[in-house]
């Protein structure tokens, strides 16, 4: 169980923090005494602890780092007790201790002066753009130094300063000079060398662009390039999905597409795809795009650094969401501040002028969702000897309100209702941030996944033969192949670039491929009798939907999407709302089962989905598909496309008349120009990182 891991690794953190102040006291106390061999053994398991805690428990060098006791203090604290060691013991000769202390006081500055040249080089390695699809090697990319030398100063440290601490540790034991002096001159050697080892990328062979040369080559490329359309993306960590669901369209869409992000770590969390990605993280460098032929930029989020494209004024901004939820939360008053809204169909229109934001109805655009292609439609009651229910509840959100997850309130008895039937399959996808909020829900998330497991055991039955799991094992290491470039360990930003730089044709296309074969791989390795529990991004939550014979989830856009596939579906109420009160508040309920808490309705809902005639809500889903996703013809793609050219249509018309007024009033728009570039860098934050997305 997760929380027996959890449980575990608190326990070896606790256990070498005590071992960490033992060694410390220890080594304390043998200078003092003065005692050689507990001062030798301490002062050498200090060390190894050290060497242990920074490969194998980050958490805790976190946690230290923190109060600030990083590598640096300890080692520190280390070498200054061995120094009070050489002063301490009778046996060690006086003359011993002044050229061992000047020489480790020499070999620290070599590790200073070594962090100063990594600094340096890793400042000149940070280009103003990141690029990925994009032959960027006019900027004069290189490979990288070595990660240790470069980027990990405390492991650095800590490595380089082994041959001095055992040096200075024999001398104190053995009373013999030399040991001291050979290993501290080893230490000393190592980070003078690295540092000018590290100096030759400060050289002009090794050494990549400046800024302004960047910044040129940037605007060089926009003119060759000539994009027209682009998505705009801007988050954190966890939220790249939202911006990889809509790859496969932006990629179909007329014209030349272009994605821009402004993360510099978002660059390699963006699916495979042939489209150029550029990151531009300051916003005095995102203006630069004001002058390319980019027309149109998609926003399937909101962000903190929304507003600082929205600035530019020659492009026309859209936005079109991660999903379609019912929930008014999700219709943000800043979806005002884009040009147009676009939604799937006429519920979603509704939705807004419900939520009363201070979205126009005329910018409201309805144009379907093209992602829901490769799910299937419904084809009857199910044919096997099991029932398969897909429970893909939602987080709790940021306010933790009872009713936005059903997990907390009527999770556990919906999976009990649906274990105790013996022709269920049970596919469990909860959302990967259950519990990020509300401590309950993952609690509840982890008693279900236990019911789960519990169940497989009690359930037993012939599991499938060895060439199906050789044949998974095969088709994901040829995904990982595909979609995972390879780089070396040391590889940073410049590094991934150049490797990055212009994409295999039909690469996009291969990766398509290789993923429905492993998602026909994925499932054919498991028994049609074993419950599931699904996370991570594979299988996608689309694979999931043409497993399913039923749906059972909250009021999310997982059952807008569902939708298309016409198959019966429920929603869990945890609201606290009446039956009629909550199909009324919410138009995806509209066609589908109501759950109470209890999930007392789960046994007659398996019945209408094993025999269709029982199924009342069949035409109610259909009409509700409609209403909700928009008509199927033309098809959702031709509607998103034609509703792309039209504004940039609108864009363009938008520019030319703007330039005809300008062009009137002569040295108006140098002024304007200098005005606002003075103002982008009063507002620009002086590092990369300083702007917080929301």
């Amino acid at each position: 169980m997760p929380s027996a891991g959890l449980s575990t690794r608190r326990a070896v953190q606790l256990t070498a923090l005590l071992a960490l102040a033992v060694f410390y006291t220890a080594q304390l106390a043998g200078a003092l005494l003065p005692n050689v061999p507990v001062f030798v053994t301490a002062s050498l398991a200090g060390l190894a602890l050290d060497l242990y805690l920074t490969h194998q428990q980050p958490g805790l060098l976190a946690l230290l780092g923190k109060v600030r006791f990083d590598v640096t203090t300890r080692q520190l604290l280390r070498d200054m007790l061995i120094v009070i060691g050489l002063v301490r013991i009778p046996d060690v000769p006086p003359d011993i201790e002044r050229p061992l202390t000047l020489l480790l006081l020499i070999s620290y500055a070599a590790h200073f002066l070594c962090q100063a040249v990594a600094q340096l080089v890793r400042r000149a390695r940070t280009l103003p753009v990141v690029t990925r699809n994009i032959d960027a090697s006019a900027l004069g990319l290189s490979a990288a130094p070595p990660r240790l030398l470069a980027r990990q100063p405390s492991r650095r440290l800590l490595r380089f300063s082994v041959p001095g601490t055992v040096g200075l540790v024999l001398s104190a034991g053995t009373s013999v000079q030399e040991w001291g002096l050979i290993g501290v001159s080893c230490t000393f050697l190592l980070s003078f060398g690295s540092a000018i080892y590290l100096g030759t990328w400060l050289l002009p062979k090794k050494r990549p662009a400046s800024e302004r040369e960047a910044l040129a080559w940037l605007d060089a490329w926009l003119a060759e390039y000539r994009p027209t359309v682009g998505m705009y993306f801007s988050g954190g960590t966890t939220s790249a999905y939202q911006a990889n669901m809509w790859l496969s369209t932006l990629a179909e869409l007329d014209g030349k597409p272009l994605i821009v992000l402004r993360e510099r770590f978002m660059v390699q969390k963006i699916d495979a795809t042939d489209v150029p990605i550029i990151c531009i993280p300051k916003v005095a460098h995102l203006m630069h795009l004001e002058h390319s032929t980019l027309k149109v930029l998609l926003h399937p989020a909101n962000s903190g650094k929304t507003s600082q494209v929205l600035r530019i004024p020659t492009i026309k901004h859209t936005f079109t969401n991660h999903g379609e939820s019912d929930k008014l939360s999700s219709c943000n008053p800043y979806a005002k501040a884009y040009d147009q809204v676009w939604v799937a169909g006429e519920a979603a229109r509704e939705r807004y002028q419900l939520a009363e934001v201070g979205v126009d109805d005329r910018d409201v655009v309805e144009v379907g969702r093209p992602q829901l292609t490769p799910i299937q439609p419904y084809a009857g009651a199910p044919e096997g000897a099991f029932t398969t229910v897909l429970y893909a509840p939602t987080w709790e959100g940021w306010d933790g309100n009872p009713g936005n997850t059903s997990v907390v309130l009527a999770g556990e008895n919906i999976v009990r209702e649906l274990l105790a039937d013996p022709g269920v399959r049970l596919l469990y996808k909860p959302h990967p941030m259950t519990g990020s909020v509300d401590p309950r829900a993952g609690e509840a998330d982890q008693r279900i996944r236990a019911m789960i497991v519990e169940a497989n055991g009690a359930r037993g039955g012939e599991r499938r033969g060895p060439e199906t799991a050789a044949e998974l094992e095969r088709r994901t290491a040829e995904l990982d192949r595909i979609t995972t470039t390879a780089f070396r360990a040391s590889a940073d930003e410049l590094e991934r670039m150049k490797v990055q730089g212009t994409p295999e044709p039909g690469r996009a296309a291969r990766v398509q491929v290789a993923t429905e074969a492993w998602e026909e791989a994925f499932w054919a390795s498991f028994p049609e009798w074993e419950h599931q529990i699904v996370t991570g991004p594979r299988p996608a939550i689309f694979t999931c939907f043409n497993q399913a014979d039923l749906l059972i989830s909250d009021v999310s856009s997982v059952v807008s999407d569902y939708l298309t596939s016409e198959k019966p579906y429920a929603v869990a109420n945890t609201s606290g709302l009446e039956e009629e009160e909550f199909r009324r508040t919410f138009p995806t309920v509209r066609a589908g089962t109501v759950l109470t808490p209890d999930a007392e309705q789960v046994p007659g809902l398996l019945e209408s989905v094993r025999h269709p005639e029982k199924d009342t809500l069949a035409q109610a889903r259909k009409e509700l598909k409609i209403h909700l996703l928009g008509p199927s013809d033309p098809p959702s793609l031709a509607r998103f496309n034609a509703a792309a050219l039209e504004l940039a249509a609108e864009a363009e018309a938008r520019n030319v008349r703007v330039a005809r007024r300008t062009a009137e009033i002569p040295g108006q728009r140098e002024a304007d120009d200098a005005a606002e570039e003075a103002e982008m860098e009063a507002s620009a934050p002086t590092d990369p990182e300083d702007a917080v997305t929301t």
